[in-house]
């Protein structure tokens, strides 16, 4: 990233940047950084912390650069079929590992994850999923039904990776979303109902025959009754207690927030006297809303709502990048609900690059759009 911007730096028309920055899809990322580098002035926290509470905020700062230049660029397409062609490495690589599990890509990682972890891998494949749903769509609609078939023996290559090989429980929350997203704007009503059935039958079939997602359901419930009933640190158990702690300390500061970097002290703080895993140290709530309103209150939350809804907004059109930039932003922002994909490293890159690419291409469309309505309404 940092050789592509020295790159594009010259190229750089200002006016027309400067048009593309006025744009709330691109203006609302900057306001988000530079909320928290003024947020460092009233943190009461190191400054080595707060420096490191702006390194996650500062990828945001890109989006307005990406949209600019593939405002122009027609090349953007490549960028989403390296990632495509990238991810079915990484989906051929997992079932490798899944049949040969004595082979070892990286010692200490869960079997079927040859990198990163399986949060990342199943926030990638969905993506590729759901992208891959599209496309076969429009090439049936084409007639071209051999490129239709190899488009979905690749998809359901990253489904049955999730379903029998690792999976994250966060894809519960949005995949149903996506998938309601995708009947409504690819699919007529007779076909829905359709999708829905065959869904609903490949399910049943999938839950007979996957040992892993029964155990990865069974250990979500078990988790569950444990955070219920007991005081054993569960996943669900120390997520609630990180949203209870936001809440109580974003009370005592709710408008402008404890300032940048200051929630590694407040967990710390809170994770004092405990024992187990509870007493273990975190820098986030598990929670994007929280993580933001904690450091900069509600005025960084109204930011970061009303930067998703811009970019919710530029994926209007019905069109491959459009739907791609679409899933992008929805799975980011149902998925940080329960994690803070927006500031995590792999996460946040992600929604950077698709939002700032499809972002390009969505809003030249529309200017082309505006251009060629009146260049029809001239005499």
């Amino acid at each position: 990233m940092s050789v592509w911007i020295v790159v594009l730096l010259p190229t750089i028309d200002y006016d027309a940047f400067v048009k593309v920055l006025a744009h709330p899809a691109a203006l609302l990322p900057v306001g988000l950084a530079g909320l928290a580098i003024l947020g460092m002035l009233w943190a009461d926290d190191t400054w080595s912390a707060r420096i490191q509470g702006v390194s996650p905020v500062a990828k945001l700062l890109v989006i307005p650069l990406l949209l600019f230049h593939f405002q122009r660029s027609k090349r953007g397409h490549w960028v989403f079929l390296a990632f495509l062609a990238s991810c079915s490495m990484l989906a051929a690589t997992s079932w490798v590992l899944y049949f040969l599990p004595d082979l070892t890509v990286a010692a200490g990682k869960p079997l079927g994850v040859p990198v990163r972890n399986y949060i990342d891998q199943t926030q990638e494949f969905s993506l590729c999923i759901f992208a891959l749903a599209a496309v076969v769509v429009g090439l049936v609609a084409k007639g071209r039904h051999a490129m239709a078939l190899a488009c979905t023996a690749l998809l359901l290559t990253f489904f049955l990776n999730m379903t029998f090989v690792v999976v994250a429980r966060t894809a519960v929350i949005y995949i149903p979303v996506l998938a309601a997203l995708f009947a409504i704007k690819f699919l007529s009503a007779r076909a829905a109902i359709s999708l829905l059935v065959l869904g609903g039958l490949a399910s049943g079939l999938i839950w007979s025959t996957s040992p892993y997602l029964r155990w990865r359901v069974e250990r979500t419930v078990h988790d569950f009754k444990l955070a219920r009933d007991t005081d054993i640190a569960t996943s669900n158990g120390e997520r609630l207690a990180y949203w209870r702690t936001s809440i109580d300390v974003i009370a005592k500061s709710p408008i402008v927030g404890h300032g940048t970097g200051s929630t590694k002290e407040i967990f710390k703080a809170a994770a004092e006297g405990k024992s187990g895993e509870w007493a273990n140290s975190v820098r986030n709530p598990h929670n994007q809303i929280l993580y933001v309103s904690i450091q900069w209150g509600l005025i960084g939350s109204i930011v970061l709502l009303a930067m998703w809804y811009f970019h919710l907004a530029l994926f209007s059109a019905t069109t491959l990048i459009g739907w791609v930039g679409l899933i992008v932003v929805v799975q980011n922002f149902l998925s940080s609900m329960l994690n803070s994909h927006l500031f995590d490293f792999h996460e946040g890159w992600i929604y950077v690059l698709g939002v700032g690419v499809a972002g390009g291409y969505a809003i030249r469309q529309k200017a082309d759009n505006f251009y060629s309505l009146g260049q029809r309404s001239s005499p």
